[in-house]
């Protein structure tokens, strides 16, 4: 069968194409995602993502080779393996991202990708409370929840210690300023997880044009003797099977399987490909080139008063919650766990904030075994923690070898630049300052981890290099630039050296964004379907 677009696969930019490019019921689109349908009702609940933090069934589990600079360690990749990608499985923080950003990805040859053409498409993803304003919408499809009024108490403490230290308070990131103290919006629609999935994709498969082929592993893109993507090879149920594409092969799979496709194709770098046996299609030296990603270091504290952990650090305190939310989807249940925070200048030299801030009423630490549970610490406490807005490490991902199957060599390169390493301190300094305030002091006995072991610059770097962990918004695999030399699409996100072939997702991003990743890669997939829609206008 033939489609006029075949959309690869169906995460947070895959699910807004597929709706948008069969909106007007003149194009017949298939997507054809690798994982299957996201019955889990722990996809829907807020704090669900616990429980698909390591499960097979929604998540690739990829990990890092050893890093270096990190103590040798491999680090924990998780993507979304189901409808709804990573966007099914993450904690849906609501963060477009600063201006500069944006501004930055025009300054590197991308015309139209400035913060200021880029905000219409922004607000076209939101329902927003706040109406339609200068800075939002209530016509899009995205619900939004500001998590102010049912953060928990304890976030106030916070709050007052960032003011008590002449930092502004922020009630939108998302508006005229990111910079300051403040509380997360969300995801997030009566309680549920509001995902482009749930947003996007579904409303749209009533249509009779459009297809959603699940359990379906694309392993390459067709090209033809004019070097044009003409469809994709995918497996499904033990058989390989082919579908054709008369307009163009859209390729959705994220910052680590949209690199690793490209290359299974063909389009790469020769050297890589040869070492593969895969005959090229298009030397792109840059594909799996300019990984970056968010690394965090967390600070954990005992309170002496209650907090998240409370909630659910029992049989009956996890009833309670249950109960709560099933009868009006509020609470602990209700919420991410990730309620407040903001973004700082670590210093007064920086330009803008450069510095990240979680504040969360709740302590937990990452499991380093799949087969563990992602519990709370068995005490009332909350933690903090940081990572730089824009880190200077640069990494890859490159095939393993020529076998689909086989996950990709992922390279992260974590914490390889000075400038990174100052951030780092910089951070640590923040929370320090922080938490030597009366108002935080006031709810705090103690600094858990690391306490009095990290007490000078050298002891805050081995700390960020032995804890440090990803927060999972990887990007810039598949660079958007005027130059294939160096970039891997253009500024209409089509894919230097070939025809009918765009990449549109995370990995197009040239530098990575000012806070989670989710809000701008549906707004990149909003930008590209107006782009592949001129481009085949009826």
């Amino acid at each position: 069968m033939e489609y006029d677009f075949i959309i690869v696969g169906a995460g947070s930019a895959g699910c807004v194409l597929a709706n948008r490019l069969s909106a007007s019921g003149y194009h017949r689109v298939l997507v054809v995602e690798a994982g299957g349908r996201d019955v889990s009702p722990w996809i829907k609940v807020p704090v669900g993502f616990a429980k698909t933090y390591y499960h097979p069934k929604y998540n690739y589990m990829y990990y890092s080779a050893e890093e270096t600079a990190l103590a040798n360690r491999k680090m924990y990749a998780p993507r979304g393996k189901v409808q709804g990608g990573s966007g099914s499985i993450n904690a849906m923080i609501y963060v477009r991202g600063q201006p500069s950003d944006f501004d930055d990805w025009e300054r590197a040859g991308n015309d139209g990708w400035n913060y200021a053409s880029l905000l219409p498409y922004f607000k076209k993803l939101e329902e927003h409370p706040a109406g339609d304003t200068e800075y939002h919408s209530r016509q899009g499809k995205i619900g939004i929840t500001p998590l102010k009024d049912a953060a928990h108490p304890i976030c106030q403490s916070y709050l007052q210690a960032a003011h008590k230290l002449g930092y502004p308070l922020n009630d939108d990131f998302n508006g005229a300023s990111i910079e300051g103290a403040g509380i997360y919006e969300a995801n997030i629609r009566n309680g549920q997880r509001d995902s482009s999935n749930t947003a996007y994709l579904k409303p749209a498969l009533s249509r009779s044009n459009l297809e959603l082929k699940r359990v379906s592993q694309v392993e390459k893109v067709i090209f033809n003797e004019d070097r044009k993507a003409v469809g994709v090879e995918y497996h499904v149920e033990g058989v390989r099977t082919s579908v054709r594409a008369s307009r163009e092969v859209i390729i959705c799979a994220g910052a680590v399987d949209s690199p690793k496709l490209l290359q299974l194709s063909g389009v790469g770098d020769t050297d890589l490909l040869a070492r593969h046996r895969i005959k090229p299609a298009a030397y792109l030296p840059a594909v799996g080139q300019n990984l970056q990603d968010h690394l965090a270091v967390s600070f954990y504290y005992r309170a002496n008063r209650k907090t998240l952990n409370d909630d659910f650090a029992s049989f009956w305190a996890k009833a309670k919650a249950g109960l709560q939310y099933l009868v009006n989807r509020s609470g602990p249940l209700g919420m991410s766990v990730n309620q407040a925070g903001g973004f700082f200048k670590g210093n007064e030299q920086e330009a803008f904030p450069n510095i990240q801030l979680y504040f969360n009423p709740m302590s937990y630490q990452i499991p380093s075994n799949p087969n563990a549970k992602l519990s709370p610490e068995p005490y009332s406490g909350f933690l903090m923690a940081f990572n730089s807005c824009r880190p200077s490490s640069r990494g890859t991902v490159d095939i393993a070898s020529s076998d689909p199957a086989d996950p990709p060599i992922i390279r992260p390169n974590y914490f390889t630049t000075q400038r990174d390493i100052d951030e780092a301190i910089q951070g640590t300094k923040l929370i320090r300052k922080l938490m030597a305030t009366q108002e935080l002091q006031a709810i705090t006995e103690a600094e858990v981890f690391p306490g009095n072991a990290v007490d000078d610059e050298e002891s805050m770097v081995e700390y960020f290099r032995a804890n440090a962990g990803s927060i999972y918004h990887l990007c810039g695999t598949c660079r958007m630039g005027p130059n294939p030399d160096d970039a891997v699409v253009d500024s209409r996100l089509r894919v230097h050296g070939v025809k009918g072939l765009r990449v549109i997702d995370a990995s197009i991003f040239p530098n990575i964004t000012s806070g989670n990743l989710n809000a701008p890669v549906m707004m990149v997939a909003e930008k590209g379907a107006g782009l592949v829609l001129d481009d085949h206008a009826i």
